[in-house]
C-alpha cells in the first residue's frame, strides 16, 4: 500500500528528465546500453549498482560532460524539461541548472566564501548582503556553516576532506539548480554528517529534483522515492524503492544485489 501511494504521488509530477535508448561507449567499448527511464519533478531518484555498472557515465551524459572526454560517445535521447540536451546551443546554461557533486571533492582555488559565491556572481548577483545570505544558506544546507563561519576567508583547500565535500555540495546548491545530481556524495563524509546531509536532501526535494547515485543500498532505501538498479551497463530494473527492498522485484539479480549477495 505504501509503495502504491508513493507511485501515485510521483506520477502526478511532471517529467523533469526523459532518457530514451541511451547508449554510451568509450573508445568503442560499451559502458551503458539501451537505457530508458524518466525522472519526475520533486522526487529523489536513486541509482544503485556495483562498480562499473555505468552509473557515473549516465550522470555525465545528462550534463554533457562527454564534451570533456573525446573518447566518450553518446547516442540516444536525453531530454531535460522536454528539450534534447544534445541539441542545445548553450551548454553552459544547461549546466547552470544542473548541480553535480562527485565522489571526491573538487575544490576551486578560492576561499570558502568565494567557492559558494562564485555561481551567484556569474549570474549577476553583486550585492554583498545578498551574497552573504546565499553563502550562509548554502553552507548551512550542506551541514558546514557552523564549522566554517569564522574562517570564510580561508582557502577551501585547507578544509578536511569531509568538509571539502560538503563545500562542494554547498557550491552546487549555490547555483539554485533545478536538478541536483549526487554521485557517492558521502564517500568522504563521516556517518553523522552523512545523516545530517540526508535530512537536508529530504527537504530539498520540495524545491528541486535529485538523482542520487550510491553504492550504499540502505542510503537509497532511506532517501529515494524510486530506484533504478544498474548492472554491467544495463538498467536491470526500476521500481518504488521500498518495494525493491521488500521483495517486489522482477529480476532475481535485483533481489540478490539489495540483499548483499554480490556487489
Amino acid at each position: 500500500m505504501v509503495s502504491q501511494a508513493v507511485s501515485a504521488a510521483v506520477e502526478q509530477h511532471p517529467v523533469k528528465l526523459e532518457v530514451s535508448n541511451l547508449e554510451i561507449s568509450y573508445d568503442g567499448q560499451p559502458a551503458l546500453s539501451n537505457v530508458s527511464l524518466e525522472v519526475r519533478e520533486n522526487e529523489i531518484f536513486g541509482i544503485i549498482g556495483p562498480a562499473n555498472a555505468g552509473k557515473t557515465s549516465f550522470l555525465k551524459s545528462i550534463n554533457r560532460m562527454d564534451m570533456f572526454n573525446p573518447n566518450m560517445n553518446v547516442a540516444g535521447d536525453v531530454r531535460f524539461n522536454g528539450r534534447d540536451v544534445y541539441n542545445l546551443r548553450n551548454v553552459y546554461a544547461l549546466r547552470s541548472r544542473i548541480g553535480v557533486v562527485f565522489p571526491l571533492p573538487v575544490g576551486l582555488p578560492l576561499t570558502v566564501y568565494e567557492n559558494v559565491a562564485l555561481a551567484p556572481r556569474l549570474k549577476g548577483v553583486k550585492d554583498k548582503a545578498e551574497l552573504d545570505v546565499i553563502v550562509e544558506r548554502c553552507l548551512a544546507r550542506a551541514a558546514l556553516w557552523d564549522e566554517v563561519k569564522d574562517r570564510l576567508d580561508s582557502l577551501g583547500s585547507l578544509l578536511s576532506g569531509g568538509q571539502q565535500q560538503r563545500l562542494t555540495i554547498a557550491r552546487a546548491l549555490s547555483q539554485d539548480p533545478e536538478l541536483l545530481m549526487l554521485d557517492e556524495f558521502s564517500i568522504a563524509v563521516d556517518p553523522v554528517t552523512t545523516m545530517r546531509i540526508e535530512d537536508v536532501l529530504k527537504d530539498l526535494k520540495n524545491e528541486m529534483t535529485i538523482i542520487l547515485v550510491t553504492n550504499l543500498v540502505q542510503q537509497a532505501r532511506r532517501l529515494a522515492d524510486r530506484t533504478a538498479f544498474f548492472l554491467e551497463g544495463e538498467c536491470v530494473e526500476i521500481g518504488e524503492t521500498e518495494a525493491l527492498f521488500t521483495g517486489e522485484v522482477k529480476d532475481q539479480r535485483t533481489r540478490d544485489y539489495v540483499e548483499g549477495r554480490f556487489g
